[in-house]
């Protein structure tokens, strides 16, 4: 989806009210572009004194005064184009950074359905690549404008002044100008647009594979991946060969039209009328001015496209900017609940699907107690978990935490309330000591970190490490095993010490030593806390207060784990498949 001329120019203007706040660097800039450009204009006028009163003089006088006069121009333009190009780009990198940082906080904030919608590689590429195109646009593209601009009006002038026959020539170019930045500026847009949607692609299935390199190498998927890369990638490169062609059309139209234009010249030069009023100082400086202004009359087309290139990428920076965070009405201050919860005829429908996922959930859950979440692949037990710190909200009934309904309490407030250990644990690219005393938990004493530590049962490979506690983990833990990062998130959560806990199948992947040494742990854990399991592997919820099983998002039993099995329900016919197949 492209951006319409008139949406266009709300963007443009929005990214020029991102640049007015360094308006004293930008605003010197441009005085430095408007002394590049005069110091241009001067140059090419003093050429007809100095071949027509200097050079061509039959006096046989010399004066130095024009040669000084042409450095200092020379001199001042050197000066404009350092003070203008630097500036531009100390102003276009201080854009690039606001706008990351923008882009950033938006997807700290942003609702998980957002990143239901979007690949990891579109935002990733939203952040690096599209950023760039924008700042080429506001700050490169801009002062191209600006310089070209003043120079082409520079060479006019002194064209004008010299000459004004001459110089109708000139006028050949106004239209070929004006067809051209008009003609094909929409289609440079639309392309741009679909070159930075290529490049989201490109960066999501590199991502894929370098991420999933075992499975590929495991499962010789090696020539499909490749094959999905080429595609998308061949896809890219074509995209930037029509750009590139877009280009040297309108740069070739331009170039035709000068060519024209100096023809035009040497011929109302040459003609009999003219012979008289104009010297051969007059001829070279119209010459020279009307030679020299043609590279920035191209430069100005290309710079419009740079522009149409940078406003598409702006317009998907903004959109994901304009996204609204996460709900959060929310008043009620909460400091630490005690951890009662229950839900009420709770239902829930994920955004843009129409199948319930739950559908009449009424549980009790008493404070300090362990109720295990069980039922088939599907049947809603990780969806009603992802209610509880407000991934998502219900679309029907209501969840109470200490008899309050949860979406009146902070959202911040009632995450402080929550810990999760989940299968899939997530670890930063940090040290150990970082990964458990992390976000609100940073500031925890050395000792906090190391009790921690010692009862989640991490301390033995902790202290095995180069540097303990300050070993880095790599990517994501990448230098742990299986059993060690789930012991770091138990001792992360250990350390957050929130009253409600959420157990996500935090055994189901690890050795039967490994498993040994986390359910120490986590018995730890779950001491005094709410807490709420799910559990494929049945024989891990035996001793939990409650079992909920659910079947198609409905609570079908109810129980502790004995009374279930008695019942001969779905329960019972779950357990006996499991012991069967073990």
């Amino acid at each position: 989806m492209t951006a319409s001329p008139e949406s266009g120019q709300i963007i443009y203007r929005r990214l020029l009210s991102m640049v007015a706040r360094h308006r004293l660097v930008f605003g010197l800039s441009i005085l430095a572009v408007v002394a590049d450009a005069g110091g241009q204009a001067v140059f090419v006028y003093l050429i007809k004194p100095l071949i027509d009163d200097n050079i061509g003089a039959d006096n046989g006088q010399f004066s130095l005064l024009l040669p000084a006069l042409a450095m200092a121009a020379i001199l001042i333009r050197i000066a404009g184009n350092f003070g203008g190009q630097f500036g531009m780009e100390w102003v276009g990198r201080r854009l690039i950074a606001d706008l990351r940082e923008s882009l950033f906080l938006r997807y700290l904030t942003l609702p998980a359905r957002f990143f239901d919608q979007h690949t990891t590689g579109q935002l990733v590429s939203r952040l690096t690549y599209n950023t760039e195109q924008v700042a080429q646009a506001v700050t490169k593209a801009l002062i191209g404008v600006v310089r070209d601009s003043l120079t082409v009006v520079g060479y006019i002038t002194v064209m004008l002044i010299l000459s004004w026959r001459l110089t109708l020539a000139m006028l050949l170019l106004v239209p070929v100008v004006a067809l051209v930045v008009t003609v094909i500026s929409r289609r440079f847009r639309k392309i741009s647009t679909r070159i930075q949607d290529s490049m989201g692609d490109v960066t999501h299935v590199t991502e894929e594979a370098v991420n999933g390199h075992p499975v590929i190498k495991v499962f010789g998927g090696q020539d499909q991946e490749y094959t999905n890369f080429d595609k998308i990638n061949e896809n890219h490169r074509r995209l930037h060969l029509r750009l590139r062609a877009t280009q040297l059309v309108s740069s070739s139209l331009i170039q035709l039209a000068a060519g024209m234009a100096l023809v035009l010249v040497l011929l109302i030069a040459g003609a009999d009328f003219m012979r008289a009023q104009v010297t051969p100082g007059t001829f070279t400086a119209v010459l020279m001015a009307m030679v020299a202004s043609i590279p920035p009359l191209k430069r100005l087309t290309a710079v419009h496209m740079d522009i149409q290139k940078g406003i598409a990428a702006a317009d998907s920076i903004f959109r994901t900017i304009d996204e609204p965070p996460e709900e959060d009405r929310g008043g009620v201050a909460m400091d630490r609940a005690r951890g009662a919860l229950r839900f009420e005829n709770v239902g829930f429908v994920y955004p843009d699907s129409e199948a319930p996922v739950l559908t009449d959930i009424d549980l009790e859950v008493p404070e300090g107690t362990v109720t295990a979440l069980v039922g088939r692949s599907g049947s809603g037990k990780s969806s009603l978990v992802k209610l509880l710190p407000r991934f998502y909200s219900p679309t029907a009934g209501r969840i109470l935490l200490d008899e309050t309904d949860i979406r009146n309490i902070r959202l911040s407030d009632l995450r402080r309330q929550i810990a999760l250990v989940s299968q899939d644990v997530v670890l930063f690219n940090d040290t150990v000591a970082r990964n458990i005393a992390y976000g609100g938990r940073q500031e925890a004493s050395r000792q906090e970190i190391q009790a921690a530590a010692e009862a989640a049962h991490a301390m033995e490979f902790i202290r095995a490490m180069p540097y303990g506690l300050d070993t880095p983990i790599g990517e994501d833990g990448a230098l742990l095993s299986g059993g060690q990062r789930q012991r770091l998130a138990i001792a992360r959560a250990l350390l957050k010490d929130a009253p409600v806990l959420i157990l996500d199948e935090a055994t189901s992947a690890l050795d039967a030593e490994s498993e040994g040494k986390i359910r120490d742990a986590l018995i730890h854990l779950m001491k005094g806390r709410t807490t709420l399991v799910i559990a494929h592997r049945l024989s891990t919820v035996e001793k939990a207060d409650q079992v909920v099983v659910l079947d198609q998002g409905r609570i079908v039993e109810t129980g502790t784990h004995q009374e279930l099995l008695d019942a001969r329900g779905l329960y019972s016919h779950l357990y006996q498949l499991q012991f069967a197949s073990s």
